[in-house]
């Protein structure tokens, strides 16, 4: 749908246009009403320009789109590491023979709707090594659920019960966030401690710039070998799970 600027500026340029062929004589009343009739008398011409003005724009999106795909496909060589080896994320079935990696955020709906699909790829997919990713996009709340779910990990807690608690909580908030991860055995003071924060706001931080070098732009994201699959695709992943064990 256009944009209510862009609709706006078109039109303005629409009125120029047509100013610029108007005699200086007429007043600005005269040439208004001159505008107008001739408007309202053929609408289909500014619907026309709208039309076209929304080809060009999705045109350049789609560009744009393209460019950033064989940006972050060229940057994955690289970043191979930070995505698939880093020890501070938590990793599900960590001798599996292919590697996916995922950027979340607890409270994005896209997430929510694609857990429960990774929870049972991990659990009937042993031979499929997971990556979890904590990327809160969504503030404070996601990121204080974000340092609940690294502490679950720093200390030995059961990570993959309160990521399914966190993504079936609703609404999520601050108290919520302690008393799950309280549950799940998590010291939440110590979660909170100033030095428990500052190493969980760098991981933070780390992952923010590994999701910026993929070019990706909203949650979930997943990456599987050299396939990068934005957004609750979850026949995409599966596709390119099946492509990266053909080659493997």
């Amino acid at each position: 749908m256009m944009r209510l600027g862009s609709a706006v500026a078109l039109a303005l340029a629409a009125l120029l246009a047509l100013g610029a062929c108007q005699p200086s004589k007429d007043d600005d009343a005269a040439f208004g009403a001159r505008v107008k009739a001739y408007l309202m008398a053929h609408p289909e011409v500014l619907r026309a320009a709208i039309d076209n003005l929304q080809a060009r724009e999705d045109a350049d999106a789609d560009k744009a789109a393209a460019e950033a795909e064989v940006k972050a496909k060229a940057a994955l060589p690289g970043l191979r590491g930070a995505l698939e080896r880093d020890p501070r994320d938590f990793v599900a079935n960590p001798n599996g023979k292919v590697t996916v990696t995922e950027f979340y955020d607890y409270r994005c709906p896209h997430c929510i709707n694609v857990a429960p699909k990774v929870v049972n790829l991990i659990r009937t997919r042993p031979d499929v090594r997971f990556v979890f990713k904590e990327m809160p996009i969504f503030g404070p709340v996601s990121e204080h659920a974000a340092r609940a779910a690294m502490a679950a990990k720093a200390q030995g807690k059961d990570y993959l019960g309160l990521y399914q608690a966190f993504m079936s909580a609703r609404p999520l908030t601050d108290a919520e966030i302690d008393r799950l991860a309280a549950a799940e055995g998590v010291d939440v003071a110590a979660m909170n401690a100033p030095a428990e924060r500052a190493k969980a706001e760098t991981q933070l931080k780390d992952v923010t710039k590994l999701f910026t070098s993929l070019s990706l732009e909203g949650t979930p994201g997943f990456v599987v070998g050299d396939e990068i699959i934005r957004g609750e695709d979850y026949e995409a992943l599966t596709a390119a799970i099946a492509k990266a064990e053909g080659k493997a």
